[in-house]
């Protein structure tokens, strides 16, 4: 998440009430998840397994619950007691929640030809593009980014919270939700089918590519990019951080895991799972997913085992 514009360390000190440690004279430019940082950025971290690759990253700004730590040149450190909270103080500032009464909110700019069909919902900064049909009930939920061309079909929800936690077992409720300040991009030529669900990044961008294609009953999770002109199928589900590479095909009930790559042109059949990254230009099959040609010589095999059994028990 960008900041309308940049703010002062002093300034960060004094909403999280933190000690001002290393470069006190920098200016922070946003907010983001350590896999998405970029220089001027803030990003959070709580656990000493991570300290390091925090304080390596690109952020210039790190809020961390430790003195005990070499700063490198250039970084800013706030410290605090529990990082977390300081960062929910950050996107409670710049994102507060705003209740809306009226089903199109009066910040949302709806292109020429556009056509929102009764029930939909349009949230808070929306920017919906030229010649888009919005389908009735429908939820386009704030900061989300919509080009021109696009179908969404009734049902389906763009910019829902991302399913992300931060975990510590010490508290009574172990699991805290992480509250999402990033968006949804959807470019042109995009349609989403009916009861579709695209969860907006965590701090940054969940995007789905120019021309892709989606099915009824499609989840998309926070932070994940789809390429180009991407098939897929009626329940497939994809975790986040994901990158789908252009001219993917999913076809229906594939499953995809976290921060994982699948390759340009790449085909997964049906009922598929895929743990780790998969090349591009080849086609799949079967949990774990491979090959498809191998997956299928396996399975005539597995079929022959009670053959093969009895032939060696004779």
């Amino acid at each position: 998440m960008l900041f309308p514009a940049p703010v002062a360390a002093s300034w960060l000190t004094t909403l999280l009430n933190a000690q001002l440690l290393g470069n006190t004279n920098a200016f922070a430019k946003g907010i983001n998840e350590i896999h998405k940082v970029e220089e001027g950025d803030i990003c959070f971290v709580d656990h000493p397994k991570y300290y390091d690759k925090c304080l390596n990253s690109n952020a210039t700004f790190i809020i961390i619950n430790t003195t005990e730590v070499v700063i490198p040149e250039g970084k800013t450190l706030l410290v605090v007691n529990e990082p977390f909270e300081a960062y929910l103080a950050i996107v409670a500032h710049f994102r507060p929640y705003v209740l809306q009464t009226s089903t199109i909110s009066q910040t949302a700019v709806i292109g020429e030809g556009t056509i929102v069909m009764p029930n939909a919902f349009i949230g808070q900064h929306v920017i919906i593009g030229k010649n888009c049909i919005i389908h009735p009930n429908a939820s386009i939920l704030d900061y989300s980014e919509i080009g021109n061309n696009v179908v969404i079909q009734a049902g389906s929800v763009i910019g829902s919270d991302a399913f992300y936690y931060n975990t510590k077992k010490n508290r009574a409720s172990w699991y805290k939700r992480m509250v999402s300040c990033g968006k949804v991009i959807i470019e042109d030529n995009v349609e989403i089918g009916a009861g579709c669900t695209i969860d907006r990044g965590v701090t940054a961008s969940t995007i789905i590519g120019f021309g892709t294609k989606m099915d009824n009953m499609v989840h998309i999770g926070h932070d994940t990019v789809v390429g180009k002109n991407c098939l897929f199928a009626a329940q497939v589900g994809i975790a986040g951080a994901t990158i789908i590479e252009d001219g993917v095909t999913l076809w229906g009930q594939v499953g995809v895991s976290k921060t994982l790559t699948i390759g340009a042109n790449a085909i997964v059949l049906a009922q598929s799972g895929v743990p780790s990254s998969l090349k591009g230009g080849k086609t799949y099959f079967g949990t774990p997913s491979e090959d498809a040609a191998t997956k299928r010589r396996e399975l005539v095999w597995v079929k022959r085992i009670p053959e093969l059994w009895k032939k060696v028990m004779e």
